[in-house]
């Protein structure tokens, strides 16, 4: 056996011309292989992170990324070569390509194999668009650890969590947004770098139930289902249904929905399939149910979806799996009531897959150039999200208002009821933040003219001093959507910046009698100046103070099929939709970023966007999960959601907070209630709604309450004395009092790369029991948060982890770790508990977040195990924290000794408090305190010098 080896030093490399086999060579930051399927490159971006691309062209496509910053620096490695196979090391992780096949392997420095490709794992298949050449592509990996967990992969709405095994489609859409980046409970990390469609699990789309399964009617019929449909004046169809696809509206007909019947009335109609279904083989097979209206699904005479609701014009897609047995006749029957006079409906499948092949990691791509990933190692998650934000940019601290609870109903219709809502909740002292001002604040006729309407908002520029005066700030809606009579539309359309899709096919909005427009090319650099440019004419004069930007997805049209929607959004500036369709929010959100910091350099930006991708936290912007639904189920998918947005690396999520789109019945209880004042059973459920999401977002990275009418402010859910309102005033209080501990971990996302909201997976890896552990999660490392997601509950199981001691919030009794427990969780509160080791700075009441606190700022201390937490404070508003002007104030606690010491300050700013006090409380398993943030502990006086305090 033939062994070389040879140690690179970075400027000791040759180039291309300094090969030294005939099979690869080396580069100054990597090495070529060539295989007989093509080229594989390896590049070391650091120690911990390598990216890997293969080609079966000659040659590798220019090297640019829209997702990933360049390189700065090349780190040493080694490159060797054994028997066949090449190996490039560094100091923490070796990977080692196949020299023959060309699949690569990766260890950590100590061996351990964390992630290896399959032999002929990936392949290529040429595509052309728009005279365009690229490939579909796909990469597939070993599942070398059963009990692996893989989180990420953006924020979507099936209620997943651990993707191990599961398939998801990449694509944006409202309600859904898609990164294109996991992380495994074995410390590393994927980023798939593509932006086209993707598909993680499964290759293919899902199948139609007649290309799995043999169907049967109600009357035996081979080859389709009955389809009955009961028109609400009574009239009834009866019709064959072949496939069950009614998913998007014909292309060119606004009014009528593929494969349905057009001469029937949906508007509260009600409608089965029914018949059997016969599998020709043994298995799992999966299912994705699309549904609007009322759906309910039975399968062998079994409830297998319990009855879910979607609005009409934003259908939503639920995941499940049924058994089935080789050639058995299964009854099978949908239930369906639209509430539209347009309604979607779909029942698609996979047949069953292989155990062993199931649970390999599979990435598929669309339109590429390449297959183009990177490997990201570290010790834990937090570290391989680190690395995630090394390659993607690091995440700016936001100001610190954003911390605050946010306000906003579908629209605020006039200047007046933007004025009143502040005043209201300053009159009643409920904290408050931010006001958002929503769509069509603009003339009905003048989308994208930036401009408020005269009529309803006279004067913009006094109505957000006044918002200021009352020490608040406001955000607008900034829409990259264009009515094509605008100057604005016709400044980009003269430039050809301007999708002209919807132009050419008279696509016209919901607005009034509708009106045509389009939407900006956000991938080309010019375009992005101007539509900056437009915003900082109109609205930068008025103080604004953050941005909405809705329907970044882009979203021209709702409810159309994914080709029509590439169809309308091309040719972008970079190429063909179908090989960019995912990055759009991306590019949109860096021409404000860099716009606003172009022009006032020094004020914080604030982007809140309903789409996303990977390296959005670099633009100092948040996502919000769309336009959801005001169901319980879907409360309970945005705990998910959430979750596996945060471990895609993009710390700042919020949502609508009671759901966006209101089921009917919850508003004709309002308006009942609007003229009898009585409660009835919708209207008590609605309220309950609203309480349980409300505890729920007082523990999300930010705090925002949004939705279509019934109004959104507290006091128009409830009246003061209801339980309602009492719990989210109370929350919203205590998320004030939490503005130390909040913005110390805001401060941590930028210096640290930390994760607000985490998994209970990241903190407690080790413990098996945390792998699919859904519906609770760690804020910050101290709470443990245990959301109420079910109507009427009032107790529910928590999981807490083992090798820990914990605390209830509430009254402080200790809880043993390892167990899972049934915990109390009245109407009014949402379970809380504070893990041992915890240091929890706690102001007093305050009105918004940058309000001057009194002194003693309290310091809870949670004894039974060591534990350290860093007050970090800065001015809250500008970049001087880029320029090393903030505090670090270190707290350590030892609970051998029981002594907590309060390190040297660090750091300065202009308005510092130099000298502090401290209330001290200690909360310990031997004496439970209730309530601890609101008693009086120990008083100490710190000047910046290190000092320790004896519980």
């Amino acid at each position: 056996m033939r062994t070389k080896r040879i140690a690179l030093l970075l400027l000791a490399l040759p180039l291309l011309n300094g090969a030294f086999a005939a099979d690869y060579y080396s580069l100054q930051d990597g090495v070529i292989v060539r295989t007989a399927q093509g080229k594989v490159r390896l590049k070391v971006i650091n120690d911990k992170i390598i990216r890997v691309s293969t080609t079966p062209s000659t040659d590798f496509p220019k090297d640019t990324s829209l997702v990933v910053l360049p390189t700065k620096t090349i780190p040493k490695f080694t490159l060797t070569e054994d028997n066949g196979n090449v190996c490039i090391a560094t100091s923490e992780i070796k990977a080692i390509v196949a020299d023959h096949t060309g699949e690569v392997t990766f260890f950590d420095k100590f061996g351990k194999k964390l992630l290896q490709e399959n032999q002929n794992g990936r392949t290529f298949t040429p595509i052309t668009v728009e005279g365009v050449d690229g490939y579909s592509v796909q990469q597939t990996f070993k599942s070398l650890y059963d009990d692996e967990g893989i989180y990420g992969l953006g924020q979507h709405q099936a209620n997943e969590f651990n993707y191990k095994g599961k398939n998801e489609e990449l694509f944006q859409y409202n309600t859904k947004v898609s990164v294109p980046f996991v992380v495994s409970t074995h410390n590393y990390g994927l980023l798939w770098d593509s932006y086209s469609l993707c598909r993680w699990g499964h290759p293919d789309d899902y199948k139609q139930l007649g290309d799995v399964f043999k169907l049967y009617d109600k009357n035996g019929k081979t080859g389709v289902l009955t389809g009955t449909y009961c028109a609400a004046d009574g009239t009834t169809l009866v019709r064959d249904e072949s496939v069950l696809y009614f998913e998007h509206l014909i292309r060119g007909d606004l009014n009528h929905v593929i494969n349905l019947p057009q001469n029937f009335n949906f508007m509260n109609s009600y409608i089965t399939f029914e018949g059997e279904i016969e599998a020709n083989e043994s298995g799992e097979f999966e299912f994705i149910l699309y549904y609007s209206g009322y759906q309910t699904i039975y399968i062998g005479g079994k409830k297998v979806v319990d009855t879910r609701w979607r609005t009409a014009w934003n259908p939503n897609s639920y995941k499940f799996s049924v058994n089935f047995k080789k050639g058995e006749k299964v009854p099978v029957k949908i239930e369906w009531k639209p509430n539209g006079g347009v309604a979607y409906c779909g029942l698609r499948t996979y047949p069953p897959t292989d155990p062993s092949v199931k649970k390999q990691m599979s990435w598929w791509g669309e339109m590429q150039n390449m297959i183009d990933y990177y490997f990201i190692y570290g010790g834990n998650m937090d570290e391989v999200i680190s690395g995630y934000r090394t390659l993607t940019g690091k995440s700016p601290i936001m100001p610190k208002w954003a911390m605050g609870y946010w306000q906003s109903r579908e629209k605020y219709n006039t200047c007046e009821e933007v004025l009143s809502t502040v005043a209201e909740f300053r009159r009643r002292n409920i904290p408050l933040d931010n006001i958002v001002i929503d769509w069509l604040h603009w003339p009905e006729n003048a989308w994208g003219s930036h401009e408020f309407d005269p009529v309803r908002f006279p004067r913009p520029k006094q109505m957000v001093d006044s918002i200021h005066g009352m020490n608040a700030h406001v955000m607008v809606s900034v829409w990259p959507k264009f009515y094509a009579t605008t100057e604005h539309f016709k400044e980009f359309d003269r430039n050809g910046w301007m999708y002209q899709g919807a132009i050419r096919d008279s696509i016209k909005d919901w607005v009034g009698p509708g009106y045509l427009g389009s939407f900006y090319d956000a991938y080309d650099t010019n375009a992005r100046k101007l539509f900056w440019n437009q915003i900082n004419d109109h609205y930068m004069p008025l103080g604004i103070d953050a941005w909405w930007m809705d329907a970044s997805e882009p979203n021209i049209r709702d409810c159309t099929d994914i080709q029509y929607r590439k169809d309308l959004t091309t040719p972008t500036a970079l190429g063909p939709s179908t090989q960019y369709f995912n990055a759009y929010a991306l590019m949109n959100a860096e021409a404000i970023y860099n716009g606003q910091r172009g022009v006032d350099p020094n004020k914080r930006v604030f982007l809140l966007t309903r789409s996303g991708f990977s390296g959005l936290q670099r633009y100092s912007t948040a996502t919000w999960s769309g336009d959801i639904a005001t169901r319980w189920e879907d409360m309970e998918a945005q705990i998910t959601a959430g979750l596996n947005f945060a471990v895609s690396g993009i710390p700042y999520w919020t949502m609508d907070i009671g759901g966006f789109c209101v089921e009917d019945r919850y508003v004709e209880a309002q308006k009942k209630y609007n003229e009898t004042f009585e409660e009835n059973e919708d209207l008590k459920e609605w309220r309950e709604l609203n309480t349980r999401w409300y505890q729920f977002g007082a523990f999300a990275p930010l705090f925002r309450a949004h939705g279509q009418w019934p109004f959104r402010e507290v006091y128009n859910i409830a009246p003061e004395q209801h339980p309602a309102y009492k719990s989210i005033v109370g929350y919203t209080r205590l998320r004030y009092r939490m503005m130390p501990y909040i913005y110390s971990l805001a401060g941590k996302t930028y210096f640290d790369d930390y994760t607000i909201m985490r998994p209970m997976v990241m903190d407690f890896t080790n413990d098996i029991h945390t792998r699919n552990l859904k519906d609770q999660y760690m804020f910050g490392s101290a709470f443990l948060v245990a959301p109420v997601y079910k109507y009427g509950v009032r107790e529910r199981d928590v999981y807490f982890p083992e090798n820990e001691l914990w605390y209830d919030f509430y009254t402080g009794k200790s809880i043993s770790g390892g167990q899972t427990l049934c915990v109390e969780a009245p109407y009014e509160r949402i379970p809380l508990f504070i893990r041992s080791g915890s240091i929890i700075p706690m102001g007093e009441e305050i009105q918004y977040a940058t309000e001057e606190t009194k002194e003693p700022l309290t310091i809870l201390v949670y004894a039974g195990k060591d534990g350290n937490f860093t007050l970090y404070e800065d001015e809250g508003t500008n970049y001087n924290y880029e320029k090393e002007l903030y505090s670090n104030i270190p707290m350590i606690y030892k609970d051998k000794t029981r002594t907590l010491t309060i390190g040297n300050r660090t750091g300065f700013f202009k308005g510092m408090k130099k000298d502090r006090h401290f209330n001290i409380v200690i909360i310990d398993a031997a004496n439970p305190i209730a309530d601890a943030y609101l008693l009086k502990g120990k008083t100490v006086k710190y000047n910046g010098n290190s000092i320790s305090i004896k519980l």
